[in-house]
């Protein structure tokens, strides 16, 4: 008998002694009078055990059964399943198996069968979290997670994340390499689907912004950062109208990190139950699988319902920014040089102050080149340079030979007198 269980006896037996009204022990038992009818009868008739509950330490109606158990822990012990939660596990089990269990009852399932293993909880700093942005679209976090995604099974991948701040709804894709060709493939796929947003929120990666190289042997005032050239991605962002913004910490792009967190345990196992061993295989399954459950169950609501998304407009030429730009000097002749090629300019597109200026050269995602002179675009088609011919020196007249001696002559000069020795007689004739 529990503690409660007393209390409630004492109530019963004042009522019973009739030291107080039914109506004030109900209030006191918070139940109703009819309830302390009932149990003050079943007092008399079983004594102070009437205020146990009957089915105390009985099993429950609604206990898995152990043909269910055994299945369960069938299943989870095997390889493909060895680090999964019970959170996660409960969800395999009825998606794959057709067996429904709650995430408490798998828990206490798996730690007595030893698959699972309570941690402790770690006691941590507060940090105090810096409040959402109000609207889908103000600020989105952008980041690149280097980790091992098929476990061995296949090439090494990299995910790229986009993830909006306001909703937590996310833009992912997995590539072969994290460059600024994959990163603006993306950020045109992210740009084709929603728009542009006010701005992206990323590390100090080179691919976002240029280092400066100093030396530490120079003073401080001249070791201050002077304005350098955006790069490639950041002259992309400037022409499409979007804001970049740089953060100083881990920590204060926590909500992409966190998202890389829960990708790297969920999504790698549910590409290993799904058998991914190519790129093409696991952007299917971030596609069709991972994402919308993603944007199903852990987006919010904006605080604000106003999208920051902007539309496309005809000044945006997104081909145009989001390509390998430099710059290069027309010559004489209405050629130019890029990557070892000569390109010439079309007859159509000379234009007055070509000659000798510097032009705008596009080296765009799908393989093309386009040329710019202030606001006019060029064509310009690649020259196929004829190999030089070689030309052969002519050989050097050989002298001519000698006539063959005959023995006689050959051994005209040597005295026979003082005779030879035997090896230079036998090199003779």
């Amino acid at each position: 008998m529990t503690q409660s269980d007393r209390d409630r006896l004492v109530v019963l037996k004042k009522a019973q002694k009739k030291l107080i009204k039914q109506s004030q022990a109900a209030k006191e038992l918070d139940i109703s009078p009819r309830q302390v009818r009932r149990l003050l009868r079943r007092v008399r008739e079983q004594g102070d055990a009437a205020v146990v509950h009957a089915l105390r330490g009985r099993p429950s109606n609604r206990r898995v059964s152990e043909e269910t158990r055994q299945k369960i822990v069938q299943v989870l012990s095997q390889e493909k399943y060895r680090d999964f939660g019970p959170t996660l596990a409960a969800e395999y089990l009825y998606k794959q198996h057709k067996v429904r269990i709650g995430r408490e009852a798998l828990r206490q399932i798996m730690m007595a069968a030893g698959l699972w293993r309570a941690r402790r909880q770690k006691i941590e700093d507060i940090h105090e979290w810096r409040p959402r942005r109000s609207c889908r679209g103000e600020l989105v976090q952008w980041d690149t997670s280097d980790h091992d995604w098929l476990e061995g099974r296949g090439p090494r991948l990299y995910l790229i994340h986009m993830i909006d701040d306001a909703t937590s709804e996310l833009t992912a894709r997995f590539v072969t390499s994290d460059s600024t060709v994959e990163n603006m493939r993306l950020l045109w796929f992210y740009i084709e689907k929603h728009g542009r947003p006010l701005s992206f929120y990323t590390d100090k990666a080179s691919l976002f912004q240029t280092t400066p190289k100093t030396s530490k042997h120079l003073s401080r005032v001249e070791r201050d950062p002077k304005e350098l050239p955006p790069t490639q991605i950041g002259r992309g962002l400037r022409e499409l109208g979007i804001g970049w913004i740089a953060a100083h910490s881990p920590q204060a792009k926590g909500r992409v990190e966190r998202s890389f967190q829960t990708a790297q345990d969920r999504l790698v196992k549910g590409m290993r139950i799904a058998g991914v061993r190519t790129l093409e295989e696991a952007n299917r399954y971030l596609s069709e699988e991972f994402l919308p459950w993603w944007n199903q169950h852990l987006t919010v609501t904006a605080a604000n319902s106003t999208d920051a998304h902007r539309p496309l407009g005809a000044a945006h030429n997104v081909a145009s920014a989001l390509s390998h730009v430099e710059t290069r000097q027309v010559a004489s002749d209405y050629t130019l040089r890029y990557d070892g090629k000569i390109y010439q300019i079309a007859r159509g597109s000379i234009v007055a102050g070509l000659r000798g200026s510097n032009v705008r050269v596009e080296w765009r995602l799908d393989g093309t080149i386009a040329v710019r002179f202030r606001d006019r675009n060029l064509e310009a088609s690649e020259c196929i340079v004829q190999p030089k011919a070689i030309v052969k020196a002519p050989a050097a007249p050989r002298s001519p030979k000698a006539p063959k001696r005959s023995a006689a002559e050959r051994l005209g000069n040597i005295n026979l007198r003082k005779g030879l020795p035997v090896w230079i007689a036998g090199q003779i004739g």
